[in-house]
């Protein structure tokens, strides 16, 4: 397949381009600066603007799947929204259908009606990115295009790739010590999975062990 990665050279985009070449796909890695890039022969560098539609437009055409593993970080969570904003419509404009983007596990549910953000020990400074997550996948929701959101568990870093992990939908996923953990570089299999398999087309799933 021949997949567009926004975001490449970060934490999550980096292990997703190499799980995706591991697998023999073709890959165009949106990035500010393509010398920071390492070279492969499946990889494509390309810079593109991040909150210009017309920009992820021209990226986009020719791709099978556009997958955005873009995040601003819990200091600017307003630039969440506007690059969500350009991305979908830079997708449709491109022709391309299918769309995943990274998500937030903060609009995951811990109990009936209540999200993870909302909980009262849920850490003041994250709430702001979360929210704005959470506000990103509506607007995933309200768009036309086959969209996928993926939810990390409620602790992500790098880590050991172990080959598994479990899908939920819109519940937080915990382990039998009552934590919510995965390894960014089993999420990225979780992409990868999405990327070939299509499961959770115009919708959200998460992962975690």
């Amino acid at each position: 397949m021949n997949i567009l990665i926004i975001g490449a050279t970060g934490t999550l985009g980096s292990r997703i381009l190499t799980e995706l070449v591991s697998r023999g796909h073709n890959v165009t890695a949106v990035v500010r600066d393509p010398s920071k890039l390492e070279t492969h022969e499946n990889v494509t560098a390309t810079a593109a603007d991040i909150f210009d539609s017309a920009s992820i437009a021209d990226a986009a055409e020719g791709a099978d799947v556009v997958v955005s593993a873009y995040g601003p970080g819990p200091e600017h969570p307003e630039l969440l929204l506007k690059a969500t904003q350009a991305l979908i419509a830079g997708v449709e404009a491109s022709g391309v259908k299918r769309l995943i983007a990274v998500g937030g596990a903060g609009s995951l549910e811990v109990a009936p009606g209540l999200q993870l953000v909302d909980a009262p020990d849920f850490p003041p400074s994250w709430r702001s990115i979360a929210i704005a997550h959470r506000d990103a996948l509506e607007l995933l929701r309200a768009s036309h295009l086959d969209w996928t959101s993926v939810s990390p568990a409620a602790f992500i870093r790098p880590g050991e790739r172990t080959g598994k992990y479990r899908v939920g939908k819109d519940q937080l996923l915990v382990d039998a010590e009552g934590q919510s953990k995965i390894s960014a570089e089993d999420f990225a299999i979780a992409i990868a999975d999405e990327v070939e398999n299509a499961r959770h087309i115009r919708g959200r799933f998460t992962a975690a062990w």
